[in-house]
């Protein structure tokens, strides 16, 4: 008998708590389906913008800025559920608050551009005086107002925070290398705010939690990924390259990269006086890292500075073959081997 009430009474307490969690997912569904409404009833015209190159979490917080949308969190998840995130297009389009989802998204999908747009490519390696003659010489900027940007500009990006003060230029490397397709008549901070965006997205958190293992700050990894950047030709290089410089740092030996030297001189080939020049950013006189990047490393370049080949060299010069590759050393004995065979070559 007092098995029987105790059952009953499991029973009872189960049909209560399955009646709560049914009350309690119904008022989800309806609090879900009312968010999901058109804000109005598409009597608030409105003119939104969308950049190219603006991410869908971006393009859902400016619908729900300009009332177009209710949550912006939501509408992400619905564009994730129908695979539409990676579709959307930029363009200037003409809404209202009276548009579902569904309606919205087949306006964004169709990318109803109205003004005209110019593509640039900017290639790895590059630095900042190079940039901007190149931006200047299609007509897309003014050179003054750009360079001027680069280093007072206010752009709200977490890794400026860590540019020190004694850079030549505070942007320089984070400018990040890529083809793009810009409005005509984009400004500099514009242009220069999605180059920004483009090396945000290219340095995701699995690079922040790997720069920490190693103990650099994301500026130390840029800093010597422009470097790898610049003195690797052939990509099966680059991690072993980039392992030489981590092996002399971790030895307080300098980096003595050519590379560095030419980014003061801008002069080629760089001469053994070159290499005696007192400037921040000579390896061969300073040991550790320069101050700042020289130059636009890739992702490539980025990814095998984090992710480098553990070897024992210490040193490498290039074969002199057309291959563009190099001979590597662990000794100074070998090095002066590999130069002897590198000069008959």
């Amino acid at each position: 008998m007092t098995l029987n009430l105790e059952k009953s009474k499991v029973f009872r307490l189960l049909a209560i708590a399955a009646s709560v969690l049914l009350v309690l997912i119904i008022i989800l569904s309806i609090a879900l389906y009312i968010l999901t409404l058109p804000p109005g009833k598409g009597e608030n015209n409105v003119e939104i913008v969308i950049p190219i190159g603006t991410s869908p979490a971006a393009i859902a917080e400016i619908l729900e800025d300009h009332g177009v949308i209710k949550n912006s969190l939501l509408y992400r998840l619905y564009l994730r559920r129908y695979n539409y995130s990676s579709r959307l297009q930029a363009g200037i389009y003409q809404l209202n608050d009276g548009l579902s989802y569904r309606e919205l998204t087949e306006i964004l999908l169709e990318g109803k551009l109205k003004k005209p747009t110019v593509r640039f490519t900017i290639p790895e390696g590059l630095k900042i005086q190079q940039i901007a003659t190149r931006l200047e010489n299609q007509g897309l900027i003014n050179k003054d107002e750009f360079l001027d940007l680069i280093q007072n500009g206010e752009f709200d990006y977490w890794f400026i925070q860590g540019i020190p003060d004694n850079v030549d230029y505070r942007l320089e490397g984070y400018l990040f290398p890529d083809t793009y397709e810009v409005f005509e008549d984009s400004s500099e901070w514009e242009i220069i705010n999605i180059m920004l965006r483009n090396f945000e997205r290219n340095f995701p958190e699995e690079y922040r939690k790997r720069a920490e293992e190693l103990g650099m700050s994301v500026h130390q990894v840029v800093t010597l990924a422009s470097i790898v950047e610049r003195e690797a030709m052939v990509d099966k290089e680059r991690p072993i390259i980039a392992g030489v410089f981590h092996n002399r740092l971790k030895i307080n030996m300098a980096l003595q990269s050519c590379a560095t030297v030419f980014y003061f001189t801008e002069r080629e080939p760089v001469l053994i006086s070159d290499t005696k020049i007192v400037n921040p950013y000579n390896t061969y006189v300073f040991p550790g890292l320069p101050p700042g990047p020289i130059g636009a490393p890739g992702r490539n370049a980025i990814h095998s500075t984090l992710f480098y080949e553990e070897t024992d060299y210490l040193y490498f010069v290039t074969k002199k073959d057309g291959s563009g590759e190099h001979y590597f050393a662990r000794t100074y004995e070998e090095h002066l081997a590999n130069i002897a065979k590198s000069n008959r070559n």
